[in-house]
Formats: structure tokens, sequence, C-alpha cells
């Protein structure tokens, strides 16, 4: 099985690098400076798992070999046109991508460019940044990737071979025969984690010493999980039990990465994240008063931000 992996940052690098050192027969495409590094240095995780330096097959644009059979796509979603323009020479007829983009909006875009039977749901879970050296460090005791078809369909190959190759590396998660409603959960605990730590400036923990902080994360899960519903995707009871532990823990140092991209003056996926869930509220009926609060908060930073690049 040939994998092609878009780019070689924090989760692309940390994926196909434990891929690549398991023996699968993985290419990064990425940009020229980066592929200089990478023949320089070889590509350099730092992990709790285990540090590992070693040489990659990297593609650049005008190179990028193929068709391949799985394209994994880790992207921002801001960057999503330009990776869907990247990927593309790459994509043949039986190529099967799986985006590890957060939210839903990417797999409607995703659709429309490649067609839908080209394109399954997938999610990351790990903790992982690229520092300045673009070193991989991976901090967090977990690493999971999950992906699975979008219907009731049976696994096509390509993704059973993803899956024996990712246990095969040591990364925990591979088929998830519910992917989508997974995809919808984690929507939920990110868009309320988001919301409420750019709008707050504060860590989960920081937002709980509110004397509303609480009750603010409870109503915004419940806007989100509304918007689920409407969609047919609930998370029920034992979705939500697990949603609000991962933002309800007192003292908690969990914070939104789009916290920190806002402090560092960076671009946010402030549209994907919040505005989508908003805009699908709209169409149900759903009101959400604290994602719009957000989402208008996130909206002024962009503005602002968008005049100090124009000058």
């Amino acid at each position: 099985m040939k994998i092609l992996i878009l780019g070689a940052g924090a989760i692309g690098g940390y994926v196909g690098g434990r891929l690549h050192q398991s023996g699968a027969d993985v290419t990064f495409l990425v940009r020229e400076k980066r592929n200089e590094a990478l023949q320089r240095d070889g590509l350099v995780i730092k992990s709790t798992k285990g540090d590992v330096t070693q040489k990659v097959k990297t593609a650049t644009k005008g190179s990028e070999g193929g068709p391949y059979d799985v394209v994994l796509l880790t992207c921002k979603a801001y960057d999503l046109d330009s990776a869907m323009d990247a990927i593309a020479p790459a994509v043949g007829p039986n190529t099967t991508i799986v985006p590890l983009l957060n939210g839903m909006r990417h797999l409607e875009t995703l659709d429309a460019r490649f067609g839908a039977d080209k394109v399954v749901g997938g999610l990351a879970r790990v903790g992982v940044a690229m520092d300045g050296q673009g070193h991989i460090l991976h901090t967090s005791p977990f690493a999971v990737i999950s992906f699975g078809e979008r219907g009731a369909a049976p696994a096509r190959k390509a993704l059973t071979d993803l899956d024996a190759a990712i246990k095969a590396s040591g990364i925990d998660g591979g088929l998830n025969a519910n992917i989508v409603q997974d995809l919808w959960d984690k929507w939920i605990m990110l868009c309320t984690l988001a919301a409420t730590c750019c709008l707050m400036r504060g860590s989960s923990g920081d937002v709980l010493e509110a004397d509303e902080g609480l009750a603010i994360v409870l109503e915004t899960v419940e806007e989100g999980r509304q918007v689920g519903a409407a969609a047919g995707h609930d998370p029920g009871e034992n979705g939500l039990k697990t949603i609000r532990s991962f933002l309800t823990v007192k003292g908690s140092k969990f914070t939104a990465s789009m916290l920190h991209d806002l402090e560092k003056g960076n671009m946010v996926e402030a549209d994907h994240i919040v505005g989508d869930m908003i805009a699908r509220a709209k169409k149900a009926g759903i009101a959400t008063p604290n994602l719009r609060l957000a989402y208008a908060h996130l909206q002024v930073y962009l503005a602002q931000r968008a005049r100090k690049l124009a000058k």
C-alpha cells in the first residue's frame, strides 16, 4: 500500500513518521523549504513513546508521484483549498482520501472536488506540536488515529490495509465503524472548548474558576448537542458524559489549540469549528447564544489581524 501524507507538520509528521518507522510505504508531500530540512536533518520525533530520527521519502509540487492508495490530509481547515490543489495530481481512480480535520464542513468540500466515493471520515486525538527546528514534539501519553466509511458499506481494502499499518506502527485506533458519530462528538467538545477558551482567554480550568464558568460550558455543550441531534447524531448520554469529563475538570490546563494560535496572532479555524456549527444551528432553528458571542469575538480578531497584515 502506497500512502501519501500532505505535509510533515505536527500530526502528519508524527503519524507518517511512525508508519514509516514500522515499514509502511510513506511519502510526504512538502514545500521546498521543508523538503530541504528533511533531506538534511531527517524527520525528528521526540515522543513520550520513544524518540526517532529517520530519513523519509519526500515529494514536492510537480513530483508528486502516485497515484496513491491512501492520501492522509492533516492540514488546517483554512488551508483546505490549497491542500486539495496539492494532492490532486496524486489522486487516482482508486485513491482513498482520509482527512484528519476537525468539524464536518471539509467533508462536503472534498466530496465536491474528488467525489464522495473517494472520501472517508477520519480524526486524530494526539498531543503534538512542531518546534522552531522542525522537530515533532509528541507530549501526550496517547496517540489515536481513527477512520472509517461514512455509510453502512463494509470497509474498503485501502482502509483495512491502513488499519493493519496503523496497528503495526504502535498508534492506537484504526478502523471505526461509527466514525461520523465520533466526528460529531469530537466537534461538539472542541467547539465548546475553542469557544469558551478563546472568549475568556484561558484554559478550561481557568474558565471553571469564573462564577458562571461551569454553567456557560455546559450550556455551550448543549448548543452543540442540539445541532448534532438535528443532524441525526446526538451523542447520547454516554457521549455527553465523555465530553463533559474533558471540559469540567477543575484546575485543568486543557486548552484549545485555537487559543494558542490566537495568542500568537496566527490564523484560526473559527469559521470551520464555530461558524459552521452556528450555520447548521440556524438552518435547524436552534438558538446558540454562547457560540454566537464567541464567534463574533473571533471574527473581530480576524478582522483586526487582516488589517495588520495589510499594512
